[in-house]
């Protein structure tokens, strides 16, 4: 399967502010990429690129006043199948797991274990160890939380999530991560792009959270908010919580004025044009996804 992803984002800039943007397909599916995965900037600027202490793509520049856009297309090789499950997969005792998946058990900006420790005792403490129990919370948050646009603010944690019992995909997935968590089972948050493959349209794209569960020695995908297989996932990054993979995160005043992403399918024969006019054209350059 072919996935055709992109976005257009662009701000209006009062003053110079430096911003950082995890805008990349994550290093581990770039080996799938078909097109080149760059992050084009208007106007054309300075940009470094850097790998985070979370294995994510990054990149840094400073923005001069006016509008700034952000746009990039690119085409992507998926295998067209859904979410594995494993219903066997077991949890891993807290003093046999890996150091590098140990902060993933503990508190974080979006994310307080201490505190929903007890309600998710209260909760989940008879479920089935493994793969159950995190099918169990992911059941739980689905059941118990609404989803709504109008509900999104940037302060929400899991415990508001729990206490008001509505928010968008985030919030989800920050409540579901606290409940692991809080049950010693490392989860971490992931985001990237996810379209309507297989499902009914949902509305405008956007991009889509959604979190892991470290089952078995290995990161198993889970998705509080949908709660069933989907295809087509492509990672961007993956960290404690929303705060460590914003998208775009200005250190200074940067007012969103348009924002547009785009996740489709695209049919073979689309990429087999696309080699054709490549070799016959040298000038060829691939449209910017509007």
């Amino acid at each position: 399967m072919l996935i055709r992803v992109g976005y257009d984002i662009q701000f209006d800039i009062p003053a110079p502010v430096a911003m950082v943007a995890l805008l990349n397909v994550h290093p581990s599916r770039v080996h799938y990429l078909l097109e080149p995965d760059e992050l084009r900037v208007e106007p054309n600027i300075h940009v470094t690129s850097y790998i985070d202490s979370f294995d994510n793509h990054c990149v840094r520049f400073v923005a001069p006043p006016g509008r700034l856009r952000l746009t990039n297309s690119t085409l992507i090789r998926d295998s067209g199948a859904a979410d594995p499950v494993n219903p066997a997969a077991r949890e891993t005792p807290v003093g046999e797991l890996p150091h590098h998946v140990l902060t993933y058990l503990l508190n974080s900006r979006y994310c307080e274990v201490d505190r929903l420790v007890h309600i998710a005792c209260e909760l989940f403490g008879c479920s089935e160890r493994g793969w159950s129990r995190v099918q169990a919370v992911c059941d739980w948050v689905h059941n118990n939380i609404k989803f709504d646009y109008k509900k999104a603010r940037p302060t929400k944690t899991a415990l508001d999530v729990f206490t008001e019992r509505e928010g968008v995909c985030r919030d989800f997935q920050h409540l579901a991560i606290t409940f692991c968590r809080a049950l010693n089972i490392p989860a971490r948050y992931a985001t990237g792009y996810l379209g309507d493959i297989g499902v009914p349209p949902g509305g405008p794209m956007d991009f889509s959270a959604w979190f892991e569960a470290w089952l078995d020695g290995q990161w198993w995908t889970f998705d509080a908010r949908h709660n069933h297989p989907r295809i087509g996932r492509v990672l961007m990054a993956a960290g404690r919580d929303a705060s460590d993979v914003a998208i775009t995160t200005a250190f200074g005043q940067a007012d969103l004025v348009h924002f547009s992403v785009v996740t489709e399918q695209e049919s073979p024969r689309s990429i087999d044009t696309l080699v054709i006019e490549t070799v016959f054209d040298s000038s060829y350059s691939i449209p910017t996804c509007l």
